[in-house]
């Protein structure tokens, strides 16, 4: 039995894969019949190239894609296609409709981001938010203590004299000064 299935290439805890036609007994790594498309879930968007032509070729000639590689198909719409092409549709037709849903994708951008990144850079943007909220409140919090630093000298300066003199200031005459 031929399989459609993904194959694992890239570097350690960067996974990238190939989408590949193989015999269902061959080792994971083992050699494939074809190479059909790439997927490499790392960038943001995730991306994906398939030969869709190919794909549906394989799929008539009774391939056996694995859940993965239908979940792959689904989101770009091949699973579709190819029912259409068992009801008849010319090959050609669909092909030219899957490449203009490719032209439609979004293209990640040549300097990609691993989501790791774009995970890690929302996790900081949510940290600066915080340091600014607890800055403003050390702001108030000194503001309120200058407050209470003129109000301490105020009532410093304000002398106490004995009953019946007259020296004893008014703390709204300190407080205005």
């Amino acid at each position: 039995m031929v399989r459609i299935r993904l194959l694992r290439v890239g570097a350690k805890k960067q996974p990238r894969y190939r989408v590949v036609i193989m015999d269902a007994r061959a080792p994971r790594d083992g050699r494939p019949i074809e190479v059909i498309g790439s997927y490499n879930p790392c960038t943001h968007p995730e991306t994906v190239k398939i030969k869709e032509d190919r794909v549906l070729h394989w799929l008539g000639n009774g391939a056996q894609p694995t859940d993965s590689v239908v979940q792959l198909l689904e989101k770009r719409g091949t699973m579709a296609r190819f029912a259409r092409l068992k009801a008849g549709e010319p090959l050609e037709k669909l092909v030219a409709e899957a490449e203009a849903d490719a032209a439609a994708r979004p293209v990640p951008s040549p300097s990609t981001r691993s989501v790791q990144a774009v995970v890690t850079a929302a996790a900081a943007a949510e940290e600066v938010e915080t340091a600014v909220a607890a800055a403003e409140e050390v702001e108030t919090a000194a503001a309120a203590a200058e407050e209470v630093e003129t109000a301490v000298a105020a009532v410093e300066e304000v002398e106490i004299a004995e009953p019946g003199t007259e020296t004893v200031q008014d703390a709204d005459q300190v407080a205005a000064a």
